[in-house]
């Protein structure tokens, strides 16, 4: 938080002397330090496929992006590529690293990467600690405007008539929804889930590690099209909320989510602690507040 305040607000010159001065103490852990931590233990309990990988986006320049290493190295977090681009926005090389999520606190940043096309989302300021106790990595989801596409928000936006939205999704109920702009990462957890399986059918002692939640306003009518979406997809989650209006801080206190990713600001409480939000800024949900 220190570093990214100098940097913010008083520039990049004096974030590299702030850097290089402090370059021997190493960086406290981050925001979304405990999801990086357990969605990296994907890779040590499948050594032979590591099927996940972190890369390293950042305005730092070669020599202050020494500091970044040295704390990833002291965390004993598996993250070997890099790129450092002395304070211009790194999103434009998401396409090289083949990059499913691009996080970042700043918000230029992430809608520049968006409107690129490229799956993106802010991560809020809050408290969060590291229980290294707990050993699930939990991943949840909204649905519409991030696992799914806007085309169903549109419509509720357009009418401001719930009657009108769920008679669109019932009479569109056996039409799958288009892929939202984190569905590769999404599906990408849903093939790990599908290891999960096999090697739980395998051996009967082995303790999952992953579990993903979708947490979204829809209900019923509208719950069917959404269940089939996932369906025509052949994808598979542990949890669904289908919540109709009620506050979704309530299930996120009680799932304890490392990562929850919602396309509208108003659904993420920045006064929850320990859970790290993500705020997608993409569609029109978004595009309205920002007119």
């Amino acid at each position: 938080r220190e570093e990214d305040r100098v940097f913010r607000d008083e520039g990049y010159e004096a974030y590299r002397k702030f850097q290089l001065s402090r370059r021997h103490k190493i960086l406290p852990k981050g925001i979304a330090f405990p999801f990086i931590r357990r969605f990296l233990e994907i890779n040590r309990v499948y050594p032979d496929k590591k099927p996940v990988e972190v890369v390293l986006l950042s305005k730092n320049n070669p020599e202050t992006g020494l500091r970044a290493f040295d704390a990833i190295q002291h965390y004993g977090l598996d993250i070997s590529r890099a790129t450092f681009t002395s304070g211009q926005p790194p999103y434009r090389y998401i396409p090289p690293f083949n990059i499913s999520l691009f996080l970042s606190k700043d918000i230029d940043d992430v809608k520049g990467a968006i409107q690129s096309g490229f799956p993106a989302g802010r991560v809020l300021d809050t408290v969060v600690e590291d229980d290294e106790r707990d050993l699930e990595l939990r991943v949840a989801f909204d649905f519409d405007g991030v696992v799914a596409d806007d085309e169903a928000e549109q419509v509720y936006q357009e009418s401001q008539q719930l009657n009108i939205f769920h008679q669109h999704e019932t009479d569109h109920a056996n039409d799958p929804l288009n892929p939202g702009l984190l569905s590769d990462f999404f599906m990408k957890l849903a093939f790990f889930q599908k290891l999960e399986r096999k090697k739980l059918n395998a051996d009967s002692s082995y303790k999952r590690i992953l579990k993903t939640a979708i947490i979204t306003a829809r209900n019923a009518p509208a719950h069917e099209r959404a269940i089939k979406t996932l369906a025509a997809w052949e994808v598979d989650v542990d949890e669904m909320f289908l919540l109709g209006g009620i506050e979704k801080a309530r299930i996120l206190k009680v799932l304890k989510p490392h990562l929850y990713v919602d396309d509208q600001a108003a659904h993420l409480d920045t006064k929850l602690e320990n859970i790290p939000l993500v705020h997608v800024p993409f569609g029109i949900a978004n595009s309205q507040v920002e007119a």
